[in-house]
């Protein structure tokens, strides 16, 4: 981590405590489209308490960039997906991704690099290949203001111990089927997300085609999409699909098209 974000976190936690406070639903709430389950003991901060001046600004930046990724992130994106389409409500939903007291846990090792990454990396890692885009530079205002953000999304929370609520639901190992999941996505899915997947930015996410993640993103994964959706999905009535229905549901759209992922291009 770079100096100016070691500085930043000391600020951060001098300006704004340990306090914890209910959300409120003001303009620069995080994005919800349907009210979810959170952590028994724990609420989101509230809007208001984010303080003014310079880190205010940032933090309030990370919270643009969270809820509409491509206009406020605008370099860095390749396609019209945007942070809290996978990260629900900013970040905050109980198994559906949430960020809370997530840079606390890195440095981390990772298998999939088969090495260790520190949390700007992890960061780059989603614009590289859920945003289909590029890499932010450290000292960018994007990159500090997503790491202002989700540090003061996190307050209060132990440092290297995982949120109750992180990542998603785990479901058995299933085999999902395409077919079944065709028929279940045109009865649950087409409302939201159209016959074609190309969604309605930035309120509902493509979710296949050049507006989509590419391969390399973890959504791409039939088990993680599938464990996202039957947990989170459909918006309407979440939890309402089977474990199998969810597996058949991500095998249909892991079907579809999605944009490779090259390395050397982000």
């Amino acid at each position: 981590m770079s100096r100016v974000l070691s500085v930043l976190t000391i600020v951060f936690v001098a300006a704004l405590g340990m306090q914890m406070l209910a959300p409120t639903q003001s303009s620069a709430a995080p994005q919800a489209v349907r009210a979810r389950s959170r952590t028994k003991h724990w609420a989101p901060p509230d809007p208001s308490t984010i303080p003014p001046g310079p880190l205010g600004d940032s933090i309030r930046l990370g919270l643009q960039i969270f809820n509409d990724t491509p206009k406020y992130a605008a370099p860095y994106v390749g396609n019209k997906l945007t942070c809290s389409d996978c990260h629900i409500q900013g970040g905050t939903v109980d198994k559906g991704i949430p960020l809370v007291g997530v840079p606390g846990l890195f440095p981390m090792y990772r298998d999939r690099e088969k090495s260790v990454v520190t949390f700007e990396q992890r960061i780059n890692q989603c614009f590289e290949r859920s945003e289909n885009g590029h890499a932010l530079p450290s000292s960018s205002p994007e990159m500090i203001a997503l790491i202002s953000y989700t540090q003061w999304l996190s307050q209060g929370q132990a440092i290297g111990r995982p949120f109750p609520g992180r990542g998603l639901v785990k479901l058995p190992s299933l085999m999902g089927d395409s077919g079944r999941g065709g028929q279940i996505y045109a009865k649950q899915c087409v409302l939201c997300h159209g016959a074609d997947g190309a969604g309605k930015p930035p309120v509902f996410p493509s979710l296949w085609g050049p507006d989509s993640y590419n391969v390399g993103a973890g959504m791409n994964r039939i088990s993680t999409m599938a464990a996202f959706v039957q947990h989170n999905m459909p918006q309407t009535n979440p939890g309402s699909l089977t474990p199998q229905q969810a597996y058949d549901v991500a095998a249909y759209v892991n079907s579809k098209p999605h944009t490779a992922f090259n390395g050397s291009n982000h």
